[in-house]
């Protein structure tokens, strides 16, 4: 496949880019989102692209997001066709990239759930026996699955700039109380519901992230993505212990790749990814996918 850094449609207006998305205008109720094969670490947009990425992740957030329609209402408008809106040559660029959404008032906040203790969190715990400022246990070991999983909002930052950890109760000032329990009930019971059903199929999944809308009557949807490997960190569950963190299905790949170099994230131009990491990443993207939406 060939990979799509950028996406270049002229049938619809461009609305806007994003670290991995290009958004297309179609009418006041709806829009294109193109996820292509960019790819971003540490906030910053890598130079070198996944080739057929794009599609793995509209595929995987196509196929969550019915799964989980029982749970929440989603951005898809099944019932509309890509064919009727781009030309012959523009479905061949996508080639399954694309997807129309209903247009939503995005929430101002990222709804992260975490289920084990790594990553930032792992850091943090160290220091200070909290995750982004909630008590945990004592003793608590690297990868351990958490007593119950958390919810833990972050701020949306722009392209290029970090997003911030806050706690619920700035989530309320931002929000107000009824929002803020209900995205943080809904993203919990949607990380309960997949963590139980990747399971089932060999995954692990340690913590995610959920974006959400509402439309003209206040009823919140899911939108954006939802459990792909860009958004959610996945673990084989065959090789998961507690005390070291595990191999995964996403792009902590490339995040351990990247470590390894002397690149000073804070510098806006990233580093090329040699052929082999490129290939590595796509195979796991690929396995996540095959897991979870094959014979669901």
């Amino acid at each position: 496949m060939q990979p799509l850094h950028e996406s270049n449609l002229t049938s619809l207006p461009l609305l806007t880019k994003g670290k991995v998305r290009d958004i297309y205008d179609i009418d006041d109720k709806h829009m294109l989102i193109v996820t292509t094969d960019r790819i971003s670490a540490f906030d910053v947009i890598l130079p070198t692209p996944i080739p057929g990425k794009g599609r793995i992740l509209t595929e995987t957030a196509q196929f969550w997001m019915k799964k989980t329609a029982s749970i929440v209402p989603n951005q898809l408008a099944d019932d509309m066709a890509l064919a009727d809106y781009l030309t012959a040559e523009e479905l061949i660029q996508l080639d399954g990239r694309g997807m129309i959404v209903k247009k939503l008032k995005p929430l101002p906040v990222e709804a992260i759930v975490r289920g084990y203790l790594v990553g930032s969190g792992w850091k943090e715990y160290q220091q200070s026996q909290s995750v982004c400022g909630i008590k945990l246990p004592a003793d608590l070991a690297q990868a351990q699955q958490l007593p119950e999983p958390l919810f833990t909002p972050s701020t949306k930052a722009e392209v290029g700039d970090h997003d911030e950890n806050i706690s619920f109760e700035r989530l309320v000032e931002i929000m107000g109380e009824e929002k803020s329990n209900k995205v943080r009930d809904i993203a919990l019971e949607l990380y309960k519901f997949a963590a139980d059903f990747a399971k089932e199929r060999g995954i692990i999944i340690a913590d995610t992230k959920f974006e959400f809308g509402e439309d003209e009557n206040g009823v919140i949807h899911l939108i954006d993505e939802a459990l792909t490997p860009d958004s959610s960190r996945f673990w084989p569950a065959s090789s998961y212990a507690e005390g070291s963190n595990p191999p995964s299905f996403d792009k902590q790949y490339i995040r351990d790749y990247l470590e390894s170099l002397d690149w000073a994230k804070e510098q806006a131009t990233a580093p090329e990814l040699p052929d082999d990491v490129v290939k590595r990443t796509l195979e796991k993207y690929q396995e996540a996918q095959a897991r979870l939406t094959e014979n669901p």
